[in-house]
């Protein structure tokens, strides 16, 4: 038997098998041994164990240590072992003690293997894991079923504000959410026993789960808990600040306008909805609806950017009048509108719009341009004038339209019966974007006189709208409302073509003048239509006169300039109507080469009796003959007026004394009847 297992130790060559005397010393040695430790069996027979410790090992007692534990009971380790030639090979040891029938310590039996390549490649997976786990973005620990820290990576102590000294494996976890509640403050504030029980609820439940912590002063984690069977659990925690701020940044732009930062009309509507259920708790609130006076003219003549400053500063305005309770929307365009909260009596709201409206129409310096604007305001009361948002919107937005109708700057609070304006408005533009496919428009005509030769050398086209259901409508009329809606480069185009159509039937020194809106200016296909107007009607380009205002060329100058220019390539001429009644008149006299301005009627007026109107107009003569630009005075009427201009040598007039506007089928008569006038 014995034979037998010397045998099989003998034929085990991959484990190191011998024995050692109670002492320590080898007695017996396998080739197994030999093969691993590098000692032939004569060599190690009566060899200390120590001999196959590393010096370290030896100094610390190792040896002697081993060898009393395994005295007790069965020994296992693992650690570095000597070979007889220097080399060290990583062990995995088991040691058991030999006794004989009595009990007596006879010796110990000894098996070693050489683990050192498992061991490489546990040391490389270690390394690479401690590397994937120093690399993470995200925070990550392990905690036990005990709740004691396991492991942390790096990133963890980062996110959470922690020193390394806080999170060393067996931390229990309540402690990590005590030392975590030390350096960082919760938003909203929470105790130790609160956060660690809402964390716990969290990794008891079935899957586990998460929770976003905000932590002072700016930091938003994400922290996530997965269970395991054993009852252990992972946690994850992710700094999401950059994303919540984003996702806030999203938020609040989704609620509030892009040019002044005040809540938009999504927002206006849910502040609206609360006031509206505290108003069925008995308090009342009020809505008031503003828009901006003179606005447009202010965008059309000064520009887009001087018309968002002007909006900018407005909203400021707004923000310092009301309570913190109210709120003020900018519902679009020149609108504003306010939620005024808790209205304990009518006078409250009146109060609020005399601030507004006394503020506001202080004027204000705006990239050098001195801005005078204003605010009409209307009033609705809940829950007298509604309780529906849309209803008392409305309600509001009607007492606006009769302040606005009533000259503006002022307020007027809702009453029954004020919808009758607005759907009477609702009605023109209803009866207007028909009108033109139903050609109930026609041109009515002006004559220009030569006053030189007191003869008639123009026309001005003047559009009339013939309504089935209102008559003759003016241009005052229904020209703003189109400008509004959007129609008016159509029904630009048609007066174009219609103007050159009929004027090309005319005596060939007539011209006629047709006016070219703001609207029409805007795109790029000014150009082609009055190409195209030139080319069905055959009318010589030499015989039509675009006419534009001031306007149009503080809107977008230089744009503008680029058409004017391609329109007098045609071979066309252009003039300048109302001169005078802007802000820059001369400035754009030197922009671009006109030949013709028109002197405005309100200067006419006074000729001969207002001694700055008759200033004015011969400073105009000056500047024309300086020029070479061709002088037309507008709204003559009578013949002193005529003298007046002759003896400042004005070129040409326009007016009643002539002719009121006429339709197309007069022109010839009115041109013999001016005529025959001067013959006679």
């Amino acid at each position: 038997m014995q034979n037998d297992f010397r045998m099989l130790l003998e034929a085990v060559s991959d484990y190191a098998v011998y024995r050692l005397t109670p002492e320590g010393n080898v007695s017996s040695w396998n080739k197994g041994a030999e093969r691993n430790k590098g000692y032939t069996f004569a060599e190690a027979i009566g060899l200390h164990v120590s001999a196959f410790y590393t010096a370290e090992d030896r100094a610390a007692g190792a040896p002697a240590r081993t060898l009393a534990a395994a005295a007790e009971s069965k020994f296992e380790t693992h650690g570095w072992r000597v070979r007889k030639d220097g080399s060290r090979f990583w062990a995995h040891v088991v040691l058991e003690a030999i006794r004989d029938p009595d009990g007596r310590l006879v010796g110990f039996a000894k098996v070693t293997c050489d683990v050192t390549a498992q061991k490489i490649d546990r040391d490389g997976l270690v390394r690479n894991l401690d590397a994937a786990l120093s690399n993470m973005s995200q925070g990550l620990c392990l905690f036990d079923a005990e709740e004691r820290l396991v492991l942390a990576n790096s990133r963890m102590a980062e996110i959470c504000g922690l020193s390394a000294g806080e999170i060393v494996p067996g931390t229990p976890f309540v402690d990590i959410v005590r030392a975590l509640l030390g350096r960082r403050r919760m938003e909203p504030a929470v105790s130790v026993g609160a956060l660690y029980g809402q964390q716990r609820a969290l990794i008891l439940q079935a899957g586990g789960g998460g929770a976003v912590l905000k932590m002072l002063p700016d930091t938003v984690v994400s922290v996530i808990h997965r269970p395991m069977a054993d009852g252990s659990w992972v946690t994850t925690i992710e700094d999401i600040s950059d994303r919540s701020r984003s996702q806030d940044q999203i938020a609040h732009m989704a609620m509030h306008d892009a040019l002044t930062d005040l809540p938009n009309r999504v927002m206006f509507r849910q502040r609206l909805d609360d006031a509206l259920r505290r108003v069925k708790r008995g308090e009342p609130c009020a809505v008031l609806c503003l828009d901006l006076d003179r606005f447009k003219t202010i965008n059309d003549t000064l520009g887009h950017p001087v018309g968002d400053t002007l909006l900018v500063s407005v909203a400021e305005q707004l923000r310092g009048l009301v309570r913190e309770t109210d709120t003020v929307a900018r519902l679009g365009g020149d609108e504003f509108a306010i939620v005024q909260t808790n209205v304990g009596h009518p006078d409250d709201s009146k109060v609020l719009a005399d601030r507004l409206i006394r503020a506001l129409s202080v004027p204000k310096e705006i990239d050098g341009h001195l801005v005078a604007s204003g605010v009409s305001i209307g009033i609705a009361l809940a829950p007298g004038d509604g309780m529906d948002p849309d209803q008392i919107l409305k309600s509001a937005d009607l007492a606006l339209y009769r302040a606005k109708a009533h000259g503006r700057g002022r307020y007027c609070y809702f009453e029954p019966g004020m919808d009758v304006l607005p759907q009477e408005r609702r009605r023109l533009e209803l009866d207007l974007r028909t009108a033109l496919a139903a050609n109930q428009f026609e041109l009515y005509y002006q004559p220009i006189v030569d006053i030189e030769r007191d003869l008639v050398c123009g026309f001005e086209a003047l559009i009339r709208w013939h309504s089935p259901q209102r008559g003759l409508v003016p241009p005052a009329d229904f020209i703003p409302l189109a400008e509004e809606i959007g129609l008016i480069v159509d029904i630009g185009a048609w007066v174009l073509h219609s103007a050159c159509r009929e004027a090309a039937a005319w005596p060939e020194h007539i011209k006629v003048a047709v006016n070219v809106s703001v609207a029409q200016f805007r795109g790029f296909g000014l150009v082609d239509t009055v190409r195209s107007a030139l080319a069905a009607s055959g009318l010589a380009p030499t015989r039509l006169e675009i006419e534009i205002t001031e306007s149009i060329m503080i809107n977008d100058s230089a744009h503008t300039c680029a058409v004017l220019h391609q329109l007098k390539a045609l071979g066309l001429s252009i003039s300048m109507d109302d001169f005078g009644t802007g802000y820059s008149s001369l400035g754009y006299l030197r922009s671009f080469p006109f030949d013709k301005i028109k002197i405005d009627r309100s200067f006419i007026e006074g000729l001969g009796e207002a001694a700055d109107c008759n200033a004015i107009v011969q400073a105009v003569m000056g500047i024309c003959d300086s020029l070479g630009i061709i002088a037309t005075a507008e709204g003559v009427e009578n013949q002193e007026q005529i003298a007046q201009l002759k003896s400042r040598n004005c070129h040409q007039a326009q007016g009643y004394l002539y002719s009121k506007p006429r339709p197309s089928s007069e022109v010839n008569c009115i041109i013999d009847r001016i005529d025959l006038q001067v013959r006679h």
